[in-house]
């Protein structure tokens, strides 16, 4: 891969990972990644981010990408970091040996992470909200701290003569970049194929600090993008409102009430939890309402992150093991518990051979990790469900099915709106 000229005097350098690299160790890549990092050349030369050290091969391609601009290593007078996890900084130890003249720019905590990683010796610059670099020939670096997008350190660095955030995980996307960079290269398939992986991306890395990643959304829209750069997925030149409200909506999810979406979680020891799928979900896709169905433990926890983050309801179908619920939902339960997939309509369909309980765990999740989920009044059967057990499956599901309805336009009118389920309010139903 070759570097690629963005704009006046900005250029994009990239490497892909792909499948048999788990992101952040956990998060499948079947569409691989782009590690996106920047040059910007004045009369002095900064490069903005850059990839991971795991793989001596990520820098190396980055120096032959720099080579292949008519520059090389020794021109770079600045490396802005404006997100120190190693994905993005790994390089930095290669980049040390190979010159001394560069000084690296991060916030102060970025530094202290820094140096943590990379030594304290290295020539460090401390930069807060509202300082900036001048490059020459009109380049000028102005940063912008944004604590908490990802990790506390985070900022975004506005190229002012270009009007190009550079924004590291902020509208990030999962998805790796062939020859077509940037939005306006793209056909409309392929972008929504880019949104469809900034979701994933969105509810598996930052969906736990959602509030500062809102804070941050505006805090970039008031400096009027031209472009938006990140460090993982296309660069948004065409229409960088795209992205930012893309994004948008993800923070709000974080609320509850999303789209009018049911996502059904199941996992089945013998058939008999299986049986009580189909009538679920012809519950659901009858009061319009879109079914989509993940199942444990075959369903990696990454896209049933994806699914609940932007759904209003949730169903749960599982039997009991060992007096608890089927371990692979307990699992998954966690996991969103943990990446703030709060505030959900939810209902559990439970089945059972010689003694039930998974309704006390699923209790304690819930309020362990402060769900706030509101359910339905649950559903369990003992051994094979009969034909009265699945029609009561049925209405129940379509039940859940036109509260998510509600929850969902009620959202649009009014987003503080929070109808009941049952009178029951919030708790293990």
């Amino acid at each position: 891969m070759a570097a690629a000229h963005i704009s006046h005097g900005l250029y994009r350098l990239s490497v892909n990972l792909f499948n048999d690299t788990l992101f952040e160790g956990m998060w499948p890549l079947p569409q691989g990644c782009s590690m996106n990092s920047y040059v910007v050349k004045g009369y002095d030369v900064a490069m903005v981010d850059g990839v991971w050290g795991m793989d001596p091969a990520a820098p190396a391609a980055l120096y032959r990408q720099l080579q292949g601009m008519g520059s090389d290593v020794g021109d770079i007078r600045y490396v802005v970091i404006n997100h120190a996890e190693p994905d993005h900084t790994g390089w930095l130890k290669s980049l040390l040996e190979m010159t001394e003249r560069v000084e690296i720019v991060a916030t102060e905590k970025g530094v202290e992470i820094a140096r943590s990683f990379y030594g304290a010796d290295a020539n460090y610059r401390v930069v807060h909200t509202g300082d900036t670099i001048d490059l020459g020939k009109g380049k000028i670096l102005r940063f912008v701290e944004t604590p908490n997008v990802h990790w506390p350190e985070t900022m975004v660095t506005y190229e002012e003569f270009t009007g190009a955030v550079l924004s590291c995980d902020l509208f990030g996307s999962f998805g790796a970049l062939g020859m077509a960079m940037c939005d306006d290269q793209m056909s409309g398939e392929q972008l929504g194929g880019y949104e469809d992986e900034a979701l994933r991306y969105y509810s598996n890395v930052l969906a736990h600090f959602s509030p500062s990643v809102a804070r941050a959304i505006e805090t970039v829209k008031e400096l009027d993008p031209a472009i938006i750069a990140p460090a993982h997925g296309p660069i948004w030149r065409g229409n960088p409102q795209r992205i930012m409200e893309l994004y948008r909506r993800f923070t709000s999810f974080v609320d509850g009430p999303a789209e009018p979406v049911v996502t059904v979680i199941w996992g089945s020891m013998y058939g008999n939890t299986e049986k009580a799928i189909d009538p679920i979900v012809r519950g659901v896709t009858s009061e319009g309402v879109e079914a989509v169905v993940h199942r444990v433990p075959q369903t990696h926890v990454s896209h049933i992150l994806a699914s609940a983050w932007r759904s209003t309801g949730i169903i749960l179908a599982m039997p009991t093991y060992e007096f608890k619920m089927f371990p692979p939902m307990a699992a998954v339960l966690e996991d969103l518990g943990r990446k703030q997939v709060i505030n959900k309509l939810a209902f559990r369909v439970g089945s059972f051979g010689w003694s039930g309980g998974a309704q006390r765990e699923l209790e304690e999740i819930v309020e362990r990790q402060k769900m706030k989920w509101q359910f339905l009044e649950p559903v369990e059967f003992r051994g094979d469900a009969g034909v009265e057990t699945l029609d009561l499956l049925k209405e129940r599901a379509a039940h859940l099915a036109r509260a998510v309805k509600e929850r969902a336009v009620c959202r649009a009118a009014h987003p503080y709106s929070s109808p009941s389920l049952d009178g029951r309010g919030s708790g293990g139903g």
